[in-house]
């Protein structure tokens, strides 16, 4: 039976709802609010990372466009290379010299077809040496080689960074034929200008060896004086003939062979010759050799008479009691002969002139043995110089290449 409250007494206390219960707030736990933190954490973490996002793909971007440029900077400067290699092949086509391209043991890698027309097609992959020496002869000029009748000059290039090296050939012959025709004409030149001197020359000694021969048809003559006047006729004629030599080896040039001449053997048989006619005169004759293994190659004739000439002058304008020197040595590729006199010596206007044909400071001289020394050295490939200094002597070097030795060999 349900009680009923009276009038005035507190109700009776009623069950709480359970939707009132729910609505109520409750306080939030400690784990929660470490969530919020993390998930600002991770929102701030995030815009950094979409902010170093766009800036990569701006950097990206920008990388590409570098290296598109660079690509196409790269695509530009090969195609010029190429367009160059292909001129520069063109053009080592169409060169008329020769160019060799040779590895650091000497090999034939690589040959223009002038090369090729000069030594065949079988020089690729060859050694160099063997080249030579199947085809080449050394010519007396230093850089200058025979093949066959042809006259080529040889120079060379080091590749420092393959370690081989670039040879150019070039054929010379036209160039040494029209070198030697001019020094002809110029020989001609000069015999012409100076045919008068050439006249005076030959009249004297022939005027003086008729007078001599006309006193030998005296029937009243002795014995003696005709001995005499013989003697000193054929001395004028041994004179005229020796003058009419010069004339014709200047003129005509003196024709180079291809002796191989052992220097310490020349110079001996040179200062064989010299020496008695200094002694005849009483000049001191000194001879230092240094060069006994040098070898020349080309007219031992023509090299005995040049040198010969060069003494002979030093003897002629030496005083009794003086010396005359004959010194030779070993210069590198050159053999260097010195002839040295303690005479007069010359004035500059005289050793500028000294060489020319037929200029001559001696009453009984010809004016030709100096000329021909210097053009039989040239013709060689080398050179005579001078040193003179007024009162106190003369000095001539001759300057003669030495023959080639080992070039080309087979250094592998």
């Amino acid at each position: 039976m349900n009680a009923v409250s009276s009038p005035g007494s507190p109700p009776a206390s009623l069950p709480e709802s359970p939707i009132l219960a729910a609505a109520a707030p409750a306080p939030l736990p400690a784990q929660a609010a470490d969530l919020q933190k993390a998930f600002d954490l991770f929102n701030q973490v995030s815009a950094e990372l979409t902010q170093s996002y766009a800036a990569l793909q701006q950097r990206a971007s920008s990388l590409t466009e570098e290296l598109a440029l660079a690509n196409g900077e790269l695509r530009r400067q090969y195609e010029e290379k190429q367009a160059l290699s292909e001129r520069l092949s063109l053009l080592l086509d169409a060169l008329p010299g020769g160019v060799l391209v040779l590895n650091g043991q000497g090999r034939v890698t690589a040959a223009n077809p002038a090369a090729r027309a000069m030594f065949g097609d079988n020089v690729l992959d060859g050694h160099w040496g063997d080249v030579v020496r199947a085809s080449l002869e050394p010519a007396m000029t230093p850089g200058e080689w025979l093949l066959g009748a042809r006259r080529l000059s040889v120079a060379e290039s080091a590749l420092d960074s393959a370690g081989g090296k670039i040879l150019l050939v070039h054929d010379i012959t036209a160039t040494y034929q029209m070198q030697a025709e001019m020094e002809r004409h110029q020989r001609l030149v000069a015999m012409g200008e100076m045919a008068a001197s050439l006249a005076h020359q030959l009249r004297t000694p022939l005027a003086t060896a008729l007078l001599y021969t006309a006193n030998l048809g005296q029937p009243e003559l002795q014995e003696s004086a005709r001995l005499r006047f013989a003697g000193k006729a054929t001395a004028q004629l041994q004179r005229l003939e020796r003058l009419i030599q010069d004339v014709l080896l200047f003129a005509r040039g003196q024709s180079m062979g291809r002796d191989e001449i052992p220097v310490g053997e020349w110079l001996h048989e040179v200062a064989q010759t010299v020496e008695p006619l200094a002694q005849e005169r009483g000049i001191c004759f000194q001879f230092h050799p240094d060069c006994p293994a040098a070898v020349l190659v080309g007219s031992r004739k023509a090299l005995y008479g040049a040198l010969i000439n060069l003494l002979e002058n030093a003897l002629q304008v030496s005083e009794t009691g003086t010396t005359v020197s004959l010194t030779a040595w070993r210069d590198g590729e050159l053999l260097r002969i010195r002839v040295r006199d303690q005479g007069p010596g010359m004035s500059p206007e005289v050793q500028a002139r000294i060489f020319e044909p037929f200029f001559t400071t001696r009453a009984h001289g010809t004016g030709l043995g100096l000329p021909i020394a210097l053009g039989v050295a040239r013709a060689h490939g080398g050179e005579i110089s001078l040193h003179s200094v007024p009162g106190e002597g003369s000095e001539f070097v001759m300057s003669l290449p030495v023959a080639a030795d080992g070039w080309g060999e087979d250094k592998s």
